[in-house]
């Protein structure tokens, strides 16, 4: 049965929350209790209430469950696919909180939020979208060539400052899948050295291979 425009809405604000609070108290990649993180999302709703929730999360790869027997939710991981959903959903001009107040400390994680995004730069409101994959390849080796030659990065240009300076025109799971793309062709190589040194930030903003099990930190280009 199809949910109605009011209960898909309800679903998509609970499932910022949950991510919003996972982000808050674990960070990526680290688990966190399920009962940890209902509390603080909204009071008057049970458990049960987040079972939909954390199952469409999952299906979004955005969360890692564990489970005990029997399939109650042991704990809850934050993944990198749910890190770039969280300042997706809470950049849309559709994303409220519900209620007269959201308590203080989901206001405060909201608060650490916000001062935790100003090292990306923002895209002016007039750039474009980019909406093809052959686009994007065009943004990326002009992007890669500007920043190269402004910072003079010697050609190893930073996966993280073209990520920022592209910024929302694409998601990141499209910059990420692209980028590799590119490195698979041949038309740029990403190098994983040079990452020992990178703050968090950085590292969220790189490419991480499972393959390797490290970041991809850099990009090349061949002229």
């Amino acid at each position: 049965m199809a949910l109605s425009g009011n209960e898909e809405n309800k679903i998509q604000r609970a499932k910022t929350r949950v991510l919003l609070v996972l982000w808050a108290l674990a960070g990526i990649d680290k688990a966190l209790g399920k009962g940890k993180i209902l509390p603080l999302t909204r009071t008057k709703e049970k458990s049960s209430d987040y079972d939909e929730v954390f199952a469409a999360l999952e299906a979004d790869g955005a969360i890692a469950l564990t489970r005990q027997k029997g399939g109650k939710i042991k704990s809850v991981t934050l993944t990198q696919v749910g890190y770039g959903l969280l300042g997706d959903w809470l950049r849309s001009p559709d994303f409220e909180f519900e209620g007269t107040q959201i308590g203080a400390k989901l206001g405060n994680y909201l608060v650490k939020w916000i001062a935790h995004v100003p090292s990306a730069p923002v895209v002016a409101e007039s750039a474009p979208k980019i909406s093809s994959y052959d686009e994007f390849k065009a943004v990326a080796l002009e992007t890669y060539e500007r920043l190269n030659y402004e910072n003079n990065y010697d050609k190893l240009v930073p996966v993280y400052a073209i990520r920022r300076d592209i910024g929302d025109r694409v998601t990141r799971t499209q910059f990420n899948d692209w980028m590799l793309e590119m490195h698979r062709t041949d038309i740029l190589r990403l190098h994983s050295g040079g990452s020992m040194d990178a703050s968090k930030d950085e590292l969220t903003d790189s490419i991480y291979s499972d393959l390797l099990n490290t970041y991809y930190f850099y990009a090349e280009v061949f002229a």
